[in-house]
């Protein structure tokens, strides 16, 4: 276990398309709740402090995640109204404040997160840190034939991140962009606490959103870096019951 790496799982939603009361993360994919392999993953990884953000009927979320055997023991923050994704790291300050190492921030709906995908951003941070050049940020990325529906990942002509730019907001040219963001953050801590206080809602849902803190920490002049290290089968996450079974044909194709 790494006591410097923490992890912060975002768990908060109700899932409507899902067709289910079951808090999202909890809806069952090849006989699991979809978050237990989301947290398998970590555990993998040997984050040592898994934070998971709970809302929508949090009591069956704790209650079903406590119940694990011979699992890490979770740390669990209530997001009593749901402002966005930034907002459901915001919610986590106390317990990120004295931490001065990295975070981890992905969601708990991708049951297809890899594990060496996870130490491959930790080792990025770690690298980076050893040659001097701290990075605020390390977003995981991945190359995608058929991107439709995923943010781009936007670079200037000597190849460094500039932003994300969503597909409703995308130029026929950025649509043609196949790297991907994948919302896999791997952040130093003390950068991200910093850089949420600078988020805002002027946008359609008037929520906070953790895909704006790269390029806040950017426009700071902060070092953030895209790191396209993950395998496109990584971006399969669930919204709706149809794509729970594509999810479940994918995980029984790797056993």
């Amino acid at each position: 276990m790494t006591e410097n790496q923490y992890a912060v799982v975002m768990a908060a939603g109700k899932g409507t398309r899902m067709k289910s009361e079951l808090p999202k993360v909890l809806y069952p994919v090849c006989g699991r709740p979809m978050i237990e392999y989301v947290l398998d993953a970590l555990e993998k990884a040997c984050i040592g402090k898994i934070i998971v953000v709970v809302g929508y009927r949090s009591d069956l979320v704790r209650k079903t995640l406590e119940s694990r055997t011979h699992r890490q023991p979770l740390v669990f923050v209530e997001q009593t109204e749901q402002l966005g994704t930034g907002h459901a790291v915001m919610v986590c300050r106390n317990e990120l404040q004295n931490h001065t190492g990295a975070t981890m921030v992905v969601t708990g709906d991708c049951p297809m997160i890899r594990v060496e995908s996870i130490l491959k951003l930790f080792e990025a941070y770690t690298s980076d840190n050893k040659q001097k050049l701290l990075p605020s940020c390390i977003l995981g990325t991945a190359i995608k034939d058929n991107p439709v529906g995923l943010g781009r990942i936007i670079r200037n002509s000597k190849g460094e991140f500039i932003g994300i730019v969503e597909e409703k907001d995308a130029d026929a040219e950025q649509k043609l962009i196949k790297e991907v963001n994948m919302s896999y953050y791997v952040f130093h801590t003390p950068d991200l606490l910093e850089a949420l206080n600078h988020l805002r809602t002027d946008n359609a849902q008037k929520e906070y959103y953790v895909t704006d803190v790269p390029a806040v920490m950017r426009s700071q002049g902060q070092h953030v870096i895209a790191l396209p290290v993950l395998k496109p089968i990584e971006s399969l996450g669930i919204n709706t019951v149809d794509e729970a079974k594509i999810v479940e044909t994918a995980l029984q194709s790797q056993l």
